[in-house]
Parts: C-alpha cells; sequence; structure tokens
C-alpha cells in the first residue's frame, strides 16, 4: 500500500462499524520491527508491526494543537479523523511545512527529532 499510494504511513483500523484506528504502520516500523528483528515483512501482521495507539486529531483541530500533538509524542504523521472516528486524511510534517511559518516547521522538527532515551 505505501508503494502504490507513494507514502510512509498507513492508519490500521479495527473492523468495526465505524472502523476506528488503533495504530499506524510506518516505513519505520517496518524496517525497526522487522527485518532489522530478522523477520519477513511478509509473513507479519500490520497489528504486528504497528504502533499503537493511534494518535489523532479531528478534522476540525488547529494547526497549533495538531503541532503540540506532534510535538508531545513526538510523531511525523498524525491521522485526521471525521466525527464519527473514521480515518479521513493524515497530517505531516511536510503538509506543516508547506502551510505554516518557518518558526512552527522548525520547532516541529526540532521536538520530533529529539532522540529517544532507547536510542541514546
Amino acid at each position: 500500500m505505501m508503494v502504490e499510494n507513494d507514502c510512509g504511513c498507513i492508519p490500521v483500523v479495527e473492523s468495526h462499524s465505524p472502523p476506528v484506528p488503533v495504530g499506524v504502520v510506518t516505513d519505520r516500523d517496518i524496517v525497526c520491527r522487522t527485518l532489522a528483528a530478522g523477520l519477513n515483512p511478509i509473513e507479519m501482521t500490520a497489528r504486528e508491526v504497528m504502533t499503537g495507539p493511534a494518535r489523532t486529531v479531528r478534522r476540525e483541530t488547529s494547526v497549533d494543537d495538531a503541532l503540540k500533538m506532534m510535538e508531545d509524542y513526538m510523531i511525523r504523521r498524525v491521522p485526521v479523523v471525521d466525527a464519527d472516528g473514521c480515518v479521513c486524511g493524515i497530517v505531516s510534517q511536510a503538509d506543516i511545512a508547506l502551510h505554516t511559518t518557518k518558526p512552527k516547521v522548525g520547532g516541529l522538527v526540532r521536538e520530533v527529532s529529539q532522540p529517544t532515551e532507547a536510542a541514546a
């Protein structure tokens, strides 16, 4: 799906009605949780490699609030949900870079790019 849609993040949803997001699978998740561990991603499920729980914003969420969430959770992409909780899009660092001021983008990149304790 990532290749077909030229993206690095796919929301994972429960098969309820409506389908609500439970996590995301990123290109980094696949590399770190499968390939780096010597596992075959073709043999694994999305649930096994996803990052969860899903952190989401609503359509009406302000850019500043979305930025804060991305900074607080150190995430580069966040699913956008509608009033029913269904995924209707994704906001990424690149989207924010294209549509906001340089100081906001710099702050987001700085906060999201901080090394974690596990990486240190």
